[in-house]
């Protein structure tokens, strides 16, 4: 108890802030369709564009869809690119770089001008090109007919595969020379108890942090796809569709289609960061947070 008093103190009000807005974003993705006041895609021509009042707190769209349950299930398609790729750039690249830094030699070399060269094209720039050739429809990977959405999911996924490779590389090739892993060699221990047992919890640090930090990315490209028309697909809801059917509105007087999914990719990216700034200052040993506990 004391240790997690201790831990919790070091949080400043700003990771508290971080922590709240992750938290309500995550609770409106998962009870969207319990806490949405009308249905996402039912169309309502009648109330076509009403400004925001006590039946539509944030408006409707050209279609007569409540804004608010929108931008309320929107949550979900940027929640899920974000969090899914980076568990799945996770598993990629902390594997990559466990195997580099563990092997040597050409093997390291291989993998990391790899990796290297993945990470050379920008992002965006990989998500665009890629989903535009694959097109938006189902893709049939053997017996799988994936969904444009897992597509997103796992392509971003493969392009953070490189930042988790070389965090992951920086910190366990320093760990692989140190004199207790050589000591658990001459103790009998096989490869895979010394690089889960010893290398990769000292990895574990800066892999959480960076993931919390590439969530907000992952956002941020998601809506970006979509915001161009090759991410989710109409009528799903999804912040970057929104923003990309509310352009004409800039002009037209309808302020409230474009400021309130703009407002949820601002808010949730920040909460994010927020969040994974607190996350490094917690797990930074340099810290002055934790200098100051200590």
């Amino acid at each position: 108890m004391r240790g997690l008093s201790s831990t919790l103190r070091m949080i400043d009000w700003t990771g508290w802030l971080g922590a709240g807005i992750v938290l309500v974003m995550v609770c409106a993705a998962i009870f969207a369709p319990l806490i949405a006041p009308y249905d996402p895609v039912a169309l309502s021509i009648e109330d076509r564009l009403l400004a925001p009042d006590m039946a539509h707190w944030l408006g409707t769209d050209q279609a007569g869809r409540d804004v608010l349950s929108r931008v309320i299930f929107g949550a979900r398609a940027s929640l899920a690119v974000g969090i899914g790729a980076v568990v799945i750039g996770a598993l990629i690249g902390v594997s990559a770089g466990l195997f580099a830094a563990y092997k040597g030699g050409l093997g390291d070399q291989i993998v990391m001008r790899i990796v290297d060269g993945v990470a050379s094209i920008p992002l965006l720039v990989w998500a665009i090109a890629i989903v535009g050739i694959l097109g938006v429809g189902p893709v049939r990977v053997g017996p799988l007919l994936l969904p444009n959405e897992i597509k997103i999911v796992l392509l971003v996924g493969v392009l953070f595969s490189p930042v988790f490779a070389r965090v992951t590389y920086a910190v366990a090739s320093r760990v692989v020379g140190a004199d207790y892993v050589r000591a658990r060699w001459l103790q009998g221990a096989t490869h895979w108890d010394i690089v889960s047992g010893d290398i990769l919890p000292n990895c574990l640090s800066p892999i959480i942090v960076q993931g919390t930090l590439l969530v907000a990315i992952g956002i941020v490209v998601e809506a970006s796809v979509s915001f161009v028309g090759l991410g989710v697909q109409p009528p799903q809801a999804s912040w970057g569709s929104m923003l990309s059917d509310a352009r004409s509105a800039i002009y037209s007087g309808e302020w409230w289609l474009p400021v309130f999914p703009g407002l949820a990719i601002s808010i949730t990216v920040i909460g994010f960061n927020l969040l994974g700034d607190a996350v490094r200052e917690l797990f930074d040993p340099r810290s002055e947070a934790r200098t100051l506990v200590a």
